[in-house]
């Protein structure tokens, strides 16, 4: 093969004849493209690899096939077999199965950080298949966490052979534009540097940088450049891993010895360092394995971006909101369909949105975009399923209906995004898709009150009246009662002790429950109202049962894990916590009060990493939406425990400057606090007060304040309270 020969994506479909036909493209790496493919011999689904064309023109069909050959005769439960592989008009190309769930690397960067015992128990799994394959003489090469797929609860190693196939002439490594075979942040010094003789210990070396990644949230070696990350290979002082009560020293010379710059020093096999991680032989199954069910497929994947708002009245923006909103609601009862949450989806609105940013931004692999025109009660919707990788339309449709038909458009959209991606319904997800029809000027209403729901009060006032409308004009509509008594405990739990809130809780809560006893928002809310009257039992009971009866409903743990940390139960509401973050791995408000548990656990290593995951989250949120004020006060919160003073003052000051609410002189006093200036948190904090904030609980329970606590002012201040 020539350059001027390199095959294009046109050609591909022609190439590969009637063994194959391409769905959509999943992803590409440095190496290759995946795509969705059909296997029509055999009637299945299956993942397509191809190497990019530079590639494939420098390694050569027969050395490629070669050790494909070899990689295909393995056969281990942990290894994801190869079904086919060949060379087709310029095209080199292997197939695998194409199975649910998501790569290790979508994990980790769902998660942040999995547990202790969820690594060592991936890894020993990971080590098993290497043990298998090193014993038959194939060595992997890239052992990293995108070449791993997590399935149904067990991790399972896939591209065998592959870089073997890409360097194994005897002049050393396959050099391409600079690139070598291997990942510069796991792969083993010898490898880096070129040696000729490769054996199993390069592979452990890569296994310990993953396991390190995993319960650390970061990389042991990082660097601008590929080659200052391969430099640190060289240093003395191994990254080491922090000794806690999840960390043992076991685990941590473990990883340190298979670290070990020198193979000669590290374990004799993989199957030693794996049996090193647990000397007593005890199991290690997982927490996170159980914790949201089953994973979602990484191309299973779709972002909803808010609807664009075509009618001649601005006032109509609340429709469009609310229809994708509710198509967000609906596929995210869809457990094997992985959905972007309404805070991230939305932060892209107003914005001239490119499919293939969206998709790297919100790292989904399709956006549903569309728009809404009323005139009178006509409602035009039009929606389009592009795939973010290629841009291609896998879905589109126009409505032209009355305003009463909006539920049935909402249930056929839900529905076609679906079909689209090929995703299997249950039966209580495909009744999860029908959206309830109450009376279309209630649902009005409902929409309403829904876009202004957050932690802000006059946001909770608005969305408070709104609700209440929708229940004058519909009294059978459940979720409107639960939307009113969430509004009414939260005015009373943050800003005003007024009877009349708590009274209107409960009985908007009862009433929901008894239009609709299965409603999780039922429960939810039920739950919301007894939290007011500190009557956390029963609490506790509807909140776990919002969360039985709906395992996706994110609203209910978020909550509960916020109702057990002011009830001084810390360990309960980090395990629900963690419940909430992988529900919803953006939302930035979980990951600060996960770092809040583990600091109230003493537990100092896993708040520093809760700490960063956190911030990173926010400074996402705020690159997608720089006027969001939560952001920038929670933001200046996690500077300030960072000792970082100049970017704790500037988000106060940024976050003020959208908004004087309660909430956020609260959270100002909490960072002025972790910075040291006693007397300015305490203003804050009685400026709080002055603006309604009034949650003796949360202050009681919140670490910030653990060097203030002992001043007589503070204790002046929490007395009013």
């Amino acid at each position: 093969m020539t350059a001027t020969a390199a095959p294009s994506r046109q050609r591909l479909p022609s190439a590969l004849g009637d063994s194959y036909t391409i769905d959509r493209e999943l992803g590409r790496g440095g190496m290759a493209t995946v795509y969705l493919a059909q296997d029509l011999r055999h009637d299945r689904l299956v993942a397509l690899k191809v190497l990019h064309p530079e590639i494939a023109e420098a390694v050569g069909a027969e050395r490629f096939l070669r050790e494909i050959r070899t990689a295909a005769r393995l056969n281990h439960p942990h290894i994801l077999p190869l079904f086919d592989s060949g060379a087709a008009d310029g095209f080199l190309y292997y197939v695998m199965p194409y199975i649910e769930g998501e790569s290790l690397r979508q994990t980790l960067e769902r998660l942040g950080q999995i547990p202790v015992e969820d690594a060592i128990g991936y890894v020993q799994e990971m080590a098993s298949a290497l043990d298998y394959s090193h014993r038959q003489g194939v060595v992997h090469r890239d052992v990293k966490p995108e070449n791993v797929m997590l399935h149904e609860g067990i991790a399972m190693l896939m591209d065998f052979g592959i870089a073997k196939g890409l360097d194994s002439d005897t002049s050393g490594p396959l050099t391409i534009t600079g690139m070598f075979v291997g990942t510069p942040a796991y792969v083993s010094p010898e490898q880096a540097f070129g040696e000729s003789t490769i054996d199993g210990r390069s592979d452990q070396f890569s296994l310990a940088c993953m396991l390190h990644e995993m319960i650390t949230g970061e990389q042991p070696f990082t660097g601008r450049t590929a080659q200052a990350i391969i430099a640190q290979r060289m240093s003395e002082t191994t990254p080491g891993l922090s000794l806690s009560d999840r960390v043992t020293s076991e685990v941590a010379a473990a990883v340190r010895r298979a670290m070990s710059v020198d193979p000669q020093n590290r374990f004799p096999t993989i199957r030693e360092f794996a049996a090193a991680l647990t000397p007593d032989g005890r199991s290690t199954r997982a927490s996170l394995r159980f914790l949201a069910g089953p994973a979602a497929s990484a191309s299973k994947s779709v972002a909803v971006l808010p609807f664009a708002n075509m009618s001649t009245d601005p006032e109509n923006e609340y429709l469009a909101d609310g229809i994708a909103e509710e198509i967000i609601n609906a596929l995210s009862k869809v457990r094997t369909l992985r959905v972007t949450s309404r805070a991230i989806s939305f932060a892209m609105k107003g914005r001239a949105n490119d499919v293939a940013e969206v998709g790297r931004k919100l790292k989904v692999s399709t956006v549903l975009d569309g728009s809404v025109r009323r005139a009178g009660n006509r409602i035009r919707v039009s929606a389009e399923l592009v795939n973010a990788a290629d841009g291609a339309q896998l879905w589109a449709e126009r409505y032209d209906r009355e305003m009463e038909d909006v539920f049935a458009i909402q249930d056929d959209i839900a529905e076609s995004i679906v079909r689209a991606l090929r995703v299997i319904l249950g039966d209580a997800e495909r009744k999860a898709l029908k959206a309830r029809t109450p009376d279309i000027r209630a649902y009005e209403y409902y929409l309403r009150g829904r876009q202004y729901l957050d932690l802000r009060r006059k946001s909770l006032e608005y969305a408070r009246e709104m609700f209440r409308r929708a229940v004058e004009v519909d009294p059978d509509y459940a979720s409107a009662h639960a939307g009113l008594a969430d509004c009414s405990s939260l005015m009373f739990l943050l800003f005003e002790t007024n009877d009349e809130y708590v009274e209107q809780a409960e009985v908007s809560s009862e009433r929901a429950l008894e239009l609709e006893p299965d409603l999780a928002e039922a429960h939810h809310a039920r739950g919301m109202a007894y939290s007011c009257r500190q009557d956390y039992p029963n609490s506790n009971r509807e909140f776990e049962t919002a969360m039985r009866l709906d395992p996706t409903f994110a609203e209910a743990p978020v909550y509960y894990g916020r109702n057990l940390l002011w009830q001084g139960r810390t360990e309960d509401a980090l395990r629900v916590l963690l419940v909430a973050l992988a529900l919803r791995p953006e939302d930035y408000g979980s990951a600060a009060m996960v770092k809040m548990a583990y600091t109230n656990l003493g537990q100092k290593a896993e708040a520093d990493a809760a700490r960063r995951r956190a911030l990173k989250l926010m400074e996402l949120r705020l690159e997608l939406n720089p006027d969001d004020p939560r952001a920038w006060i929670l933001a200046a919160c996690q500077y300030a425990g960072m000792h970082d003073r100049a970017r704790a003052e500037e988000g106060i000051r940024r976050a003020l400057a959208i908004d004087d609410d309660g909430m956020i002189h609260y959270n100002a006093a909490c960072a002025h606090a972790l910075l040291g200036d006693s007397d300015k948190a305490i203003d804050y904090l009685e400026g709080a007060i002055r603006r309604g904030w009034h949650h003796k609980e949360w202050l009681s329970h919140d670490p910030d304040f653990e060097f203030v606590r002992a001043l007589p002012r503070y204790q002046a201040v929490l007395a009013t309270i």
